[in-house]
């Protein structure tokens, strides 16, 4: 397998999944701080902590995360298309 390949495999699905999170499609980013807050939740309630979570990654930290590995998926597919040329 070659490393155009590779490259061009990666590169669009970074691409679009850091794009789909960081537009918040569909509430996508909303949903990673659900999903966030209640992870944290269950592990304090393990622990016996019956309080609110102390610290959760809100929606904007998720958007901005994602804006850095869509373009990192972007530099990927480009990296790919140079290597076929």
């Amino acid at each position: 397998m070659s490393l155009a390949t590779v490259l061009l495999t990666i590169g669009p699905v970074a691409l679009v999944a850091g794009a789909t999170v960081a537009l918040n499609v569909r509430g996508s980013a909303d949903g990673l701080e659900r999903w966030a807050t209640g992870n944290q939740q269950r592990a304090m309630h393990a622990r016996g902590d019956l309080g609110p979570p102390e610290r959760v990654p809100s929606a904007q930290f998720y958007r901005y995360l994602a804006t850095f590995i869509g373009f990192g998926g972007l530099v990927f597919t480009f990296g790919g298309l140079l290597e076929l040329a």
